[in-house]
């Protein structure tokens, strides 16, 4: 969701049943749920749980129809609230947090102290809810937070190259507010699940079960791509679906990892059921496939041929995907979760995103 600080009064949509919740079946709470991963994600929720769990959705707009009819209440308002948080908190015996919500990477750089606000002081206003509610309901809170690619820093293209696959502990030097603020809720994730409150009394072993996913650039066959740092994949494909010439904001030889938005949210879902035991860390790398620009646009113009594809990169966009790893090592996802993605780099195009586009715009 790309949050702006536009509302300080909190609207609510009523419920469209009443449903029983105990502390085993208590609430999912989803913040950003109107955003493209939020669309996706509420689907598979109610698809999961057959209305047997209370899905509370929260986004600074009213949601879509579609997306409504999968949940049982949704709110407008700011995560950055820190009383409109509380009071959802208070109404809801929340057992579950989703945590889309953020202001994104390429809006974050022209509005870093807004970007704070919301993505680090929203993230603790959701983690100090989830503690909360733990205490009120005697047991944990599962914490779901998407992190991102953006929290690497590699200094050089050289040293990119490299380096190779990455693993979660390696080059954690982002130069972007947005990678910034993600590792900081990384950290504060950490701390509310292994040291809340430390020297309490009253303190609550493992009150929030946080679980994080350090996610590529994610590829969506139902969403317009929307000028983000990783879209010149998307915007390609776009481009050519609608017969338009696209120029690509970076080099042919530009490499990131990316997965599709199916594959995407299924990881989020699988790392939710995992049982903590079998989990050896909080924070997971996933990743589908790592094509170059040039390899994409190639792939691209197999499905359609008359696409107009050329290079004009731009120097601030061109150094934050240069400092982003050239692939992530997924091996710890794989080890204890079983993390294997449906989408490897044809398929992605061949069965989930040409299929859809060219129905979009009726290729």
């Amino acid at each position: 969701m790309d949050t702006r600080t536009k509302m300080s009064q909190a609207t609510m949509t009523e419920p469209k049943s009443q449903r029983t919740r105990t502390p085993e079946t208590g609430a999912i709470l989803v913040t950003g749920a109107g955003g493209e991963m939020g669309h996706t994600l509420l689907a598979m929720l109610a698809a999961a749980h057959h209305g047997a769990r209370e899905i509370i959705a929260m986004d600074l707009r009213e949601l879509p129809k579609e997306s409504a009819s999968h949940v049982s209440q949704s709110y407008s308002g700011d995560v950055s609230d820190a009383a409109f948080i509380e009071s959802i908190g208070l109404k809801h015996e929340v057992a579950e947090v989703w945590h889309l919500a953020a202001l994104l990477s390429t809006r974050g750089e022209k509005s870093p102290e807004l970007a704070l606000k919301v993505n680090v002081m929203g993230s603790a206003n959701l983690l100090k809810l989830a503690a909360d509610s733990a205490a009120r309901r005697g047991a944990g809170v599962k914490f779901m937070f998407p992190s991102t690619i953006a929290i690497y820093g590699v200094p050089t293209l050289d040293a990119k190259r490299a380096a190779g696959r990455v693993t979660e502990d390696q080059c954690l030097e982002p130069i972007t507010m947005y990678g910034v603020n993600k590792r900081a809720v990384e950290e504060m994730g950490r701390y509310y699940a292994r040291h809340y409150r430390l020297l309490a009394a009253d303190r609550m072993d493992c009150a929030v079960d946080f679980r994080s996913i350090r996610f590529p650039g994610i590829i969506s066959a139902d969403t317009v791509p929307t000028g983000g740092t990783s879209d010149y994949g998307p915007e390609m494909l776009h481009s050519a679906a609608q017969g338009k010439p696209y120029a690509c904001f970076v080099r042919p030889d530009a490499r990131i990892p990316f997965m599709t938005m199916p594959d995407a949210v299924r990881s989020l879902m699988e790392l939710a059921e995992a049982p903590r035991e079998k989990l050896s860390r909080l924070v997971y790398n996933v990743s589908a496939f790592a094509p170059s620009a040039a390899e994409i646009a190639d792939k691209v113009r197999e499905f359609f041929p008359k696409a107009e594809i050329t290079y004009a990169p731009t120097v601030e966009r061109q150094k934050i995907v240069d400092s982003w790893p050239e692939d992530c090592d997924d091996s710890a996802a794989r080890r204890d979760w079983g993390w294997k993605p449906d989408h490897g780099f044809h398929d992605a195009f061949a069965k989930y995103l040409v299929p859809k586009i060219k129905a979009r715009y009726g290729c």
